[in-house]
C-alpha cells in the first residue's frame, strides 16, 4: 500500500437514488429534477469500493444518507430490502440516515421516529436546513432540498425575520431524537451555524455532525477560465464560517464531515495553488474540532465532479485521488489521529 493513502476508510456519507422505478419514494420531488436516473449499490461499488481496494485501502463500510425522498420511511425500506438484506447484495451500507421533517406535528414526528427506530440500520436523521435570507430574485434556499420549504429558516426564524431563535416546532422534534438515540446530520449555510450551535448546546445529548465542512460557498467564485487564477477567498464568508464553526466545535456533542469540497472552492483540484488553499481550510477544520471529531465522506451519488461540487464544477477528484489528497493534507498527524479521521470517528459516531 502507498504511504500516501490511509489504511482504512469508512465512508461517512453517500447516496443511492432511483427515479425510474421508485415513484412512491422519489416521484414528486427528485423525479422532476432527474427523471429516469439511477445510482445504486453496483455503481457505488464500481466508483468507490473497487478503486479504493485496488489501491490497497481496506473499505470498512459506509453510511447511506437520505437523498431527498418524498417519504423517508419508504426510502429506508427500499435501501434495506434492495441493498442490505438480500444475501447476494454484498452491500457496503452499515447504517442509514433517514429523512424526517422534525417540524411536523409532534405526534407525527414521534410516529415516524418510532417506526424508523424499529429498523436496525437506521442510526439517525437529516432534514436539510440551508437558508441564507433573500438572494437571487428573492429565494432563500442555497440547496435544492430547501425549495421544499423556501422562506423558512428552522434555525433562525422564518420569512426573513431572523432573530436567532430556532422555530419551536422544529426544536421539539429535534429534542425528540434523544429518546430514540438518533444522531442528526446538520446541513446548513454558514450564516446559520451560530444558531445551530445554540440549538446543539440546548440539547447536549443529541449527537450532531456538520455536513460538508459547514458549507462556505464558492470562496473563489465560479469555476471559470477567467477566474481560474483568483486565489483571494471571500473573507466575509470565511469570517461568518469561522465564527459559527468555532462555536459549534465548543459543543462536545458536535462533529464534522470533511466532504463536498468543490462546493467550497469549485474547481479546487485544477491547480496546485487551489489545492494548497483547500489544504489550509481542511487543516483549520481539523484543528478546530480535533481529529476524533472529524470524519471524511465521498458524498458519491453520480460521478466525481457532482459528488465533489454539487454541480458547481465539472472537475472533481475520483475516490482514490480524494483520499490521497486528504491524506497528504494531514499526514503529519499521528497514526492514531489519521485512523480516527478516515475511519474510527465515523464508526464511533454512527455506532457501526
Amino acid at each position: 500500500m502507498s504511504n500516501k493513502l490511509p489504511k482504512e476508510f469508512v465512508d461517512a456519507h453517500h447516496h443511492f437514488i432511483c427515479t425510474s422505478s421508485n415513484g412512491s419514494t422519489f416521484h414528486k420531488f427528485m423525479n422532476k429534477l432527474i427523471p429516469n436516473f439511477s445510482y445504486v449499490a453496483k455503481d457505488y461499488q464500481r466508483d468507490v469500493i473497487v478503486p479504493l481496494e485496488k489501491a490497497g485501502i481496506k473499505f470498512g463500510g459506509s453510511v447511506h444518507m437520505e437523498c431527498i425522498p418524498d417519504n423517508g420511511i419508504l426510502e429506508v425500506q427500499w435501501i434495506t430490502s434492495s441493498f442490505i438484506e438480500p444475501p447476494s447484495s454484498g452491500s457496503s451500507v452499515k447504517c442509514i440516515i433517514a429523512s424526517c421533517d422534525l417540524s411536523q406535528e409532534i405526534s407525527v414526528v414521534e410516529s415516524e421516529l418510532q417506526t424508523l427506530s424499529k429498523i436496525k440500520y437506521v442510526k439517525g436523521v437529516r432534514w436539510i436546513l440551508d437558508c441564507v435570507g433573500k438572494f437571487d430574485g428573492g429565494k432563500t434556499a442555497t440547496h435544492i432540498a430547501t425549495t421544499r420549504h423556501d422562506g423558512i429558516d428552522y434555525l433562525r426564524g422564518s420569512d426573513g425575520g431572523y432573530d436567532g431563535h430556532a422555530i419551536p416546532e422544529f426544536e421539539r422534534g429535534f429534542a425528540l431524537l434523544e429518546k430514540y438515540n438518533f444522531t442528526f446530520d446538520l446541513q446548513c449555510a454558514p450564516a446559520q451555524l451560530l444558531a445551530a450551535s445554540r440549538l446543539c448546546a440546548r440539547n447536549p445529548k443529541v449527537k450532531v455532525v456538520i455536513d460538508h465542512m459547514g458549507k462556505p460557498r464558492s470562496l473563489l467564485g465560479a469555476d471559470t477560465e477567467e477566474n481560474r487564477n483568483n486565489l483571494t477567498p471571500n473573507e466575509a464568508e470565511l469570517i461568518v464560517w469561522r465564527e459559527g464553526m468555532k462555536a459549534l466545535a465548543q459543543n462536545e456533542n458536535v462533529y464534522v464531515k470533511i466532504s463536498m469540497l468543490g462546493y467550497i472552492i469549485p474547481g479546487w483540484i485544477r491547480t496546485k495553488e487551489r489545492i494548497a488553499l483547500m489544504r489550509s481550510l481542511v487543516r483549520e477544520t481539523v484543528e478546530m474540532f480535533g481529529p476524533e471529531k472529524c470524519m471524511i465522506a465521498s458524498n458519491y451519488w453520480k460521478d466525481a465532479s457532482m459528488s465533489d461540487s454539487d454541480g458547481m464544477s465539472d472537475a472533481g477528484p475520483d475516490a482514490v485521488r480524494l483520499l490521497e489528497l486528504l491524506y497528504e493534507f494531514l499526514n503529519d498527524y499521528s497514526d492514531h489521529d489519521l485512523d480516527h479521521i478516515f475511519s474510527k470517528t465515523a464508526s464511533k459516531f454512527y455506532n457501526l
